[in-house]
């Protein structure tokens, strides 16, 4: 029995360094917002749409290539497609896209709050030390997005603020789940090994 749970924990993390590329894509994406303020909201608008395009396709992938041995994966799944659709819808009608760009991304970051803050449960039952920090940054994305949420127009004036916190929020929490998927492999390598 103990040996099918570290066969199971060694194969859910296949690709554990995708969460980390995304990480490392959301955060740069972040500093450059910081970075750049004055762009165009239309420049915005489309990298956005760009940037959940990718994140979508990278987790649908995780999600089909994990989904025999991660609990709930479809949950993974359900947030890549999202992604991916709203990447799309995005990049095909910009107008629309610059007028509820900050409900876009208060719901997204929403929703992949509430997933960080069940990431970072998960991560407690396996035992990894530290998954405290995942869940502060999963409620620390949701206060962001209540705040994007609550007052849209606040929100929009802001954008370029509470976007890239956001989007670093974010990067910091796929980056740092990456590397905690990365030690659950290799202990589910370690185990086989000896």
């Amino acid at each position: 029995m103990e040996k099918q749970l570290f066969r199971n924990i060694k194969n859910a993390v296949k690709h554990w360094y995708l969460s980390v590329i995304v990480g490392i894509l959301f955060i740069l994406f972040g500093f450059w917002i910081f970075k750049t303020p004055m762009e165009s909201y239309v420049t915005l608008a489309l990298l956005f749409g760009v940037v959940f395009f990718v994140n979508g396709i990278f987790e649908i992938i995780f999600s089909v290539s994990n989904r025999k041995t991660i609990d709930h994966w479809g949950w993974i799944l359900a947030g890549g497609i999202i992604d991916l659709v709203f990447g799309i819808l995005l990049l095909s009608n910009l107008e629309l896209s610059m007028a509820v760009l900050p409900l876009y991304v208060g719901f997204m970051l929403l929703f992949r709050s509430i997933a960080a803050i069940g990431y970072a449960f998960d991560l407690k039952s396996f035992g990894v030390n530290d998954w405290y920090w995942l869940l502060i940054l999963g409620i620390l994305g949701l206060l962001f997005s209540f705040i994007m949420i609550w007052n849209p127009l606040f929100g929009g004036m802001t954008i370029v603020i509470w976007t890239a916190m956001a989007f670093i929020t974010y990067g910091l929490f796929r980056v740092i789940l990456g590397f905690k998927l990365r030690k659950l492999h290799q202990l589910g390598e370690k185990y086989f090994n000896e």
